[in-house]
C-alpha cells in the first residue's frame, strides 16, 4: 500500500489535507492523525471491514476494543443506549479532552469495534486537526494509538511512520503530542463509575465531579489469561520496548544505589544499558545510557516523554532498561500503569 505522509506547521491547517483524510476514512480507508493524547490509526467505525484493516495494520488482538471518536457532542446519541447524569456531567467537564466514557452501545456499533462488547467506549478529542478530520469524514472514527501492537504509543509522527508506512493510507501529523499518555477510561454503564485506564484526566479531577468514582484496582495488576478486557491496555502487555524493562520500586536513595550496583554487574557482562533517570537524579549516574524523562516536580513532563524516552532506548539498541519508579496520586498512576505494562510487571521492590 502507497502511504501519503503530510506534516502539518504552525497554526495554519491545511484544509485540502482535512478533506483528502475525511474522503479516505469515508471511503473505508485508515488515516494516522495527531491527538492530545497519542497519535491515532483512524477508521470509520461503523464500518466492519474498515475496523478491520485496523486490526491488520497494527497486528492487534481481536478481543481489544477500540475507542471511537467524535468531533460534537450531539454524535454520541446515535451510538449509545443511554446517558447517565453522570455521564454528561463528566462530558460537560472534560469535553473534548483526554477522557473515554464507556455507555452501552446501540446496533450501529459492530461488534469489530466493540470487539463483541454490548458497551462502546467514546471520546472527543480536543487536538483542533483531530476534531476537524472526523467532522469531515462524518462519521465516528475508531482509532487506536497508532504503531504497532506492543510497541510503545506514538506521540510524535516520526514513530507512526516508522510503524506503519506501507500499512496506512495516510499519516498526518504536526508537533507532539501534548499529554503524551492515553486518555483516561471510565466505565459509565454501571453506578457508580469505575475508571479502568487512568490517563490525564485524574482519579482526583474525576472526583470532583462524583465522589464515588473510583478506580479498578486490577489495572495496576497483571491480567489472568481468561481476562476479558472492556478497555484498551487492560489484558495485553502494551508500551513495550525491544529491550527487557525492570522497574526498581522504593526509597529513592537506595533506589538509585541499586540501579548503579544492577548496571556495573550489566556491564561486567558486556550489556548495554539504559537507565530512566528524571531531572533531578541524572547526574546520580555515571554508567549507561541515561535519559531524563522529566521532573518529579512537574510529573506532567514525566507523562509527556514517556513513550518517547522508551522508543529512544530501541534506537540506541540497548540490552536492559532500567527505570525508576513514581509516585501512584494524579497522572503519577497513569505512568506507573503504561510502565508496569511495559515491563510487563517485572518490579524490583527495595526496602
Amino acid at each position: 500500500m502507497n502511504t501519503k505522509i503530510a506534516k502539518l506547521q504552525g497554526k495554519d491547517i491545511d484544509e485540502e489535507i482535512i478533506e483528502e483524510a475525511g474522503k479516505i476514512l469515508k471511503n473505508g480507508g485508515l488515516v494516522v492523525f495527531p491527538t492530545e493524547t497519542v497519535y491515532g490509526l483512524g477508521a470509520n467505525a461503523l464500518d466492519e471491514n474498515a475496523v478491520k484493516k485496523i486490526f491488520k495494520a497494527k497486528g492487534r488482538p481481536q478481543d481489544n476494543p477500540l475507542i471511537v471518536h467524535i468531533s460534537d457532542i450531539e454524535e454520541i446519541k446515535p451510538l449509545v443506549k443511554e446517558i447517565p447524569d453522570v455521564a454528561k456531567k463528566l462530558m460537560d467537564k472534560f469535553w473534548p479532552g483526554p477522557m473515554t466514557i464507556i455507555l452501552p452501545k446501540t446496533d450501529l456499533i459492530p461488534d469489530e469495534t466493540s470487539a463483541g462488547l454490548n458497551s462502546v467506549g467514546i471520546r472527543m478529542p480536543s487536538n483542533l486537526i483531530a476534531k476537524k478530520i472526523i467532522a469531515e469524514a462524518k462519521c465516528p472514527i475508531a482509532a487506536p494509538s497508532a504503531n504497532l501492537s506492543g510497541k510503545p504509543s506514538p506521540t510524535d509522527m516520526d514513530r507512526c511512520v516508522e510503524d506503519l508506512k506501507g500499512k496506512v493510507n495516510y499519516i498526518i501529523g504536526e508537533s507532539q503530542s501534548d499529554v503524551g499518555v492515553e486518555s483516561t477510561v471510565i466505565d459509565c454503564t454501571s453506578y457508580p463509575p469505575c475508571i479502568l485506564r487512568p490517563g490525564g484526566i485524574t482519579l482526583e479531577m474525576l472526583k470532583e465531579v462524583d465522589s464515588k468514582i473510583y478506580i479498578d484496582e486490577a489495572i495496576m495488576k497483571k491480567p489472568s489469561e481468561d481476562f476479558k478486557p472492556k478497555a484498551p491496555g487492560m489484558k495485553y502487555r502494551h508500551y513495550a520496548p525491544k529491550a527487557p524493562l525492570k522497574i526498581i520500586s522504593g526509597d529513592l536513595k537506595k533506589t538509585i544505589a541499586k540501579i548503579n550496583e544492577m548496571v556495573q554487574n550489566y556491564i561486567d557482562d558486556n550489556k548495554r544499558v539504559g537507565i530512566i533517570a528524571t531531572d533531578e537524579t541524572l547526574d546520580r549516574y555515571s554508567l549507561g545510557e541515561v535519559i531524563s524523562i522529566g521532573s518529579r516536580e512537574n510529573t506532567s513532563t514525566i507523562a509527556h516523554n514517556l513513550f518517547e524516552v522508551l522508543r529512544e532506548f530501541d534506537d540506541k539498541e540497548v540490552d536492559i532498561i532500567l527505570s525508576e519508579s513514581f509516585e501512584e496520586k494524579g497522572i503519577g498512576l497513569a505512568i506507573m500503569n503504561r510502565l508496569k505494562k511495559s515491563a510487563g510487571f517485572n518490579i524490583m521492590y527495595i526496602d
